[in-house]
């Protein structure tokens, strides 16, 4: 097996979390590392035309770039189109190769690979003969496999055995193959295609380095890896995993000292920063089949709670997620139905009064005599967020949540507590419904609309779902003389989550019409603080 091909694709893969914008030292660096490793190609970047939004140099990996570097002697260079800008082109395929391609003799780079979906993968295949002409290995990558049938797959592989290629990939895109899917799929395409086979995968359920292997038993040769796994979604096959497992396959030096070096000083920071890696969401978006960049711009994006996740997730397990488009995400954020509604005011009950929203920080035990006399003393109205349970329940008013995937998640709880519970019950799909049958059920609506507080007297309009927010609309809809809070530390204040509830305090205080809020307990958040010892 001493044919086996270990392809290294870091700054390429990798980008989508940094824009392509490498260092150049950490390149250098990385080359010196691929090289002591045994690396027979890395692919360096990208190369196309598209230039929307800034990108760094490996987005584009012009051969002006490559040679501005120090290639290591006996590293081949590779670098990746996507085929939606050949097929696309308006002048056609080889127009468009001819100026992203000097002839091979004139250029740093060895081997070009065209990643492809399925619809666009006979489409692009005569950019094989072009690219031969000029002298260059090429590659054609079939992306989003997995869900083909036998007989798509073994199409697939008689249109690629009509060009002239040196390798023909498939990528488990969405990270939803096993090791014995894996298996399968290499067998189909044996049938067909006789020539180099090559896999990247895609670790989502964990199984990338495990896939890889068993491609290699299954007879492949071209294994792809990143660094730490690095690229888009949860990333890949660990290049140094990689390189350790295959060494005795492929009878190579292996010194992977300068690698784990660069891992400690360089990719285990930027790894931390970014968040690249499996986890529960990940999994569940290769289980389903959903696109990883769905994930990765949840993580990212700070509006999104756990819950926000997980109901995305839901919506798009049953509405198809395998393409991302961030108007689908926006869509699935929305999870609640119709425009917004309700039949309870909670000015019936709220109106005048001062209200305490009991959170759920540690400050509530250590503090909860105090608080416990305060509400006996000055008979607030209080609210309880969820199922906080650390207040005596009869002392709580009511309790609140909005979050329809919080609410499947507690419905139980919920049943064993004593207080009504104000949801927006007539947005809500009927399977949360029934979960609460039997229970006291305030119906108060709810709108999620970016950067908006609108407090109506049966609904609101929030910038995020949080139950945060939720109460806070139940006590400005209702007119409470001011709002209390406790219970309300904080994350720390390099938590993201600091940020959002200091954002949205500070949006919600801008409003006209909204009481004074004020902060009873040790609270890390920017809002106004007393004690409930001086009250």
């Amino acid at each position: 097996m001493n044919n086996i091909k270990l392809l290294d694709c870091t700054l390429r893969d990798g980008g989508y979390y940094n824009s392509w914008d490498f260092d150049k030292s950490l390149i250098q660096d990385y080359l010196k590392a691929m090289v002591e490793i045994s690396v027979d190609y890395v692919e360096l970047g990208l190369r196309g035309f598209n230039k929307d939004g800034f990108k760094g140099a490996c987005a584009y990996t012009t051969d002006s770039y490559i040679n501005s570097l120090v290639i290591p002697e006996g590293l081949n260079i590779g670098v990746m189109v996507n085929a939606s800008e050949l097929v696309k082109y308006s002048d056609g395929i080889e127009a468009a190769l001819s100026k992203l391609f000097a002839p091979a003799s004139e250029s740093p780079v060895s081997l070009v690979r065209i990643a492809c979906h399925v619809h666009e993968f006979e489409l692009a295949l005569p950019a094989a003969n072009w690219l031969k002409s000029q002298g260059y290995i090429v590659g054609f990558n079939l992306m989003q496999i997995a869900d083909r049938s036998d007989e798509e797959i073994r199409k697939l592989a008689y249109a690629a055995s009509h060009y002239p290629l040196d390798v023909l990939y498939f990528a488990d895109s969405l990270g939803s193959l096993s090791p014995e899917d894996t298996a399968q799929i290499i067998q189909i395409i044996h049938q067909i295609w006789q020539g180099p086979l090559g896999i990247h995968t895609h670790d989502n359920m964990g199984c990338a380095f495990a896939n890889s292997m068993r491609a290699v038993e299954e007879g492949v040769t071209w294994i792809d890896g990143t660094v730490t796994g690095m690229g888009r979604g949860p990333g890949n096959a660990k290049t140094e995993y990689l390189a350790i497992e295959l060494k005795n396959y492929r009878n190579v030096t292996n010194n992977i000292t300068p690698l784990m070096k660069l891992i400690e000083g360089y990719f285990k920071p930027m790894q931390y920063e970014c968040g690249w890696g499996t986890n529960t969401f990940y999994y569940l978006s290769g289980k389903y089949g959903i696109h990883p960049t769905y994930i990765q711009e949840m993580l990212s994006d700070s509006r999104y709670i756990e819950e926000d996740i997980l109901a995305v997730i839901d919506y798009l397990k049953s509405e198809g997620g395998k393409k991302f488009n961030i108007n689908t995400l926006e869509a699935a954020r929305n999870f609640y139905l119709g425009n917004p509604t309700g039949t309870w005011e909670p000015a019936d009950e709220v109106s005048g009064k001062e209200v305490l929203i009991i959170g759920t920080g540690p400050s509530i035990v250590k503090h909860r005599q105090a608080l416990e006399d305060y509400i006996r003393n000055e008979k607030p109205y209080v609210i309880a967020l969820n199922t906080q349970t650390n207040i005596s329940p009869e002392l709580i008013n009511i309790r609140a949540a909005c979050h329809p995937v919080r609410l499947l998640a507690d419905s139980s709880v919920h049943a064993t507590l004593p207080q009504p519970l104000v949801i927006p019950v007539s947005m809500l799909s009927d399977n949360i419904k029934k979960a609460f049958y039997g229970k006291q059920l305030l119906d108060f609506g709810i709108s999620i609309q970016e950067n908006t507080f609108m407090f109506e007297s049966n609904f609101c309009v929030l910038p995020n779902s949080l139950v945060f927010s939720y109460a806070l609309a139940i006590a400005t809809s209702g007119n409470a003389s001011r709002i209390l809070l406790a219970g309300f530390d904080g994350y720390g204040a390099d938590d993201p989550r600091t940020s959002e509830v200091n954002n949205l305090l500070n949006n919600f205080i801008q409003v006209t019409t909204t009481p004074e809020v004020i902060s009873i307990t040790p609270t890390q958040y920017k809002v106004s603080s007393s004690s409930v010892y001086a009250f």
